[in-house]
């Protein structure tokens, strides 16, 4: 029998009224910087002894620190926490120093950082085009005028180094040389993966980092129970969480137990099992809802997302096109002429203009770059050569179902 469908006022209002588990669902967001770091008070103190020349004896020399460690070991969060609380610190003791993080995977030129530095420190840039080394100079400028002390953190500068070039990583790490400066007010903090980068340095400055290097661990088991313990309890109400849910996602994730040691793919875990809860009507979160939501993620997908959260609209439309293509062929590698062709069928679908060949090879060498893709020129057994192309993140079907959602939510942004 028919029924009359509810309007949407009603849905959204019938929505609005029901319970929820939440006390604070941000606290459990990616860029949400906590309070306390359980397990990274160490790095803590190592960073607050290594700027504390900024306090003591500022300008006299330029830190330079390099953070390593795999995806999810708090790289970020450890830098941003430190950044927040030690510029708070130094104004109580009257020196003013500002923290500035720059993600050089949204960033990608050297001419991009640059005037996100400036931007973030809150310099008007002419609307004409500056030069790099003008925008450069305009911000040491700036903070002389002002008597302000910067820490600039390079996150994710792995990528900038593999995209931009070594004379652009030289540009910035050695700010300092060859000129004669009574102060030194600019500081660095470099996040990477690891330490393959710094082949990309001269000698002296890749043995200088070395010897200034924190490096994190991947968390384990029991290190993981800490943090989701301490993050449950700001994001959800009392009851909502037991601790055997938080240690069946600890011993899930924890590289002592064969996991990763991730601890934000703990925490994604943590928010798909609430938000299924929530769906359900429960007020609690059950292991049923934390397998719900493991099925739902992938330490691959994870992974991936990170590297290409930033990425141009038409690079992932290639990169949807290698992964459909490679799912609906079963073959290991996939030609790039192939490729072309798929995602040329992508932007009819979704009313993009196709960009040409030269800028689609360009977006192949960027993804290869970034470890995403492998791509090499045929050999033999092939007529004529090609690059061929593949990648090593799977499941293909979830992989490219995540650069599905992601290219519809980037095309609704741009299209309001």
């Amino acid at each position: 029998m028919y029924s009359d469908p509810l309007d949407t006022w009603e849905i959204i209002e019938e929505e609005l009224r029901k319970p929820t588990i939440f006390k604070s669902r941000e606290s459990l967001a990616p860029e949400y910087v906590p309070h306390k770091l359980p397990h990274r008070e160490e790095e803590l103190r190592m960073l607050a002894s290594s700027f504390k020349h900024l306090i003591t004896s500022p300008g006299s020399f330029s830190q330079k620190i390099l953070i390593t460690g795999a995806v999810g070991t708090g790289k970020t969060v450890t830098a941003r926490v430190f950044g927040q609380v030690f510029t708070r610190k130094a104004r109580e003791k009257g020196v003013n120093v500002a923290y500035v993080h720059v993600n050089c995977h949204r960033n990608r030129s050297l001419h991009n950082v640059v005037s996100d530095i400036a931007l973030q420190l809150g310099i008007n840039i002419p609307s004409r085009g500056l030069s790099v080394k003008e925008i450069y100079d305009a911000i040491l400028g700036y903070l002389d005028e002002r008597n302000i002390y910067a820490i600039i953190t390079l996150d994710e500068f792995q990528y900038f180094a593999q995209i931009a070039g070594s004379d652009a990583v030289y540009f910035i790490v050695r700010t300092y040389d060859g000129v004669q400066y009574d102060v030194k007010r600019l500081n660095f903090i470099f996040i990477s993966l690891d330490t393959s980068t710094l082949s990309l340095l001269d000698p002296v400055t890749e043995s200088y980092l070395l010897r200034h290097m924190i490096n994190l661990k991947p968390y384990t088991s029991k290190e993981l129970f800490d943090i989701l313990k301490y993050r449950a309890e700001e994001a959800f109400y009392e009851g909502v969480v037991s601790d055997e849910v938080l240690k069946f996602i600890a011993d899930y994730e924890g590289s002592d137990k064969g996991g990763n040691g991730n601890a934000r793919h703990a925490i994604e875990i943590l928010t798909l099992a609430g938000v299924a809860a929530e769906n359900e009507g429960s007020d609690k979160i059950t292991l049923e809802h934390v397998r719900a939501a493991i099925m739902k993620t992938s330490r691959e997908i994870i992974n991936i997302s990170e590297a290409i959260l930033y990425s141009p609209l038409h690079e992932l439309l290639v990169l949807w096109a290698v992964a459909r293509l490679l799912r609906q062929t079963g073959q290991p590698y996939v030609k790039m002429g192939d490729v072309e062709k798929e995602y040329e069928m992508l932007c009819e679908m979704l009313g993009e203009k196709p960009r040409r060949h030269t800028q689609l090879y360009e977006y192949v060498m960027n993804l290869k770059k970034a470890g995403i893709i492998v791509a090499r020129t045929s050999g033999k057994g092939q007529r004529g050569r090609t690059t061929l192309i593949s990648t090593h993140y799977g499941p293909l079907d979830l992989l490219e179902k995540y650069i599905e959602d992601l290219v519809n939510r980037r095309l609704g942004i741009t299209r309001r």
